[in-house]
């Protein structure tokens, strides 16, 4: 008969944060921009392009979405 191996935890991941950001192969983080419905038709044509591309996490806000997101 074995002897039992102590439970090992899972962590859980915040679902609200895994579902705005996105981590590239590289480990990088990148979120998608704000301010991206209200008032459209008043913005410029570049801001609006911009709008579909991802920009990085700043870098403050790094460590604390490590923790949100343990296996990202």
């Amino acid at each position: 008969m074995a002897t039992k191996q102590p439970k090992k935890y899972k962590l859980k991941t915040h679902k609200a944060s895994a579902s705005r950001i996105h981590v590239t192969a590289t480990g990088k983080m990148m979120k998608l921009h704000g301010n991206r419905s209200h008032f459209r038709r008043r913005k410029s044509a570049a801001i609006k392009r911009g709008y579909d591309q991802k920009e990085p996490v700043a870098l403050g806000l790094v460590r604390r979405l490590r923790k949100l997101l343990p296996y990202a």
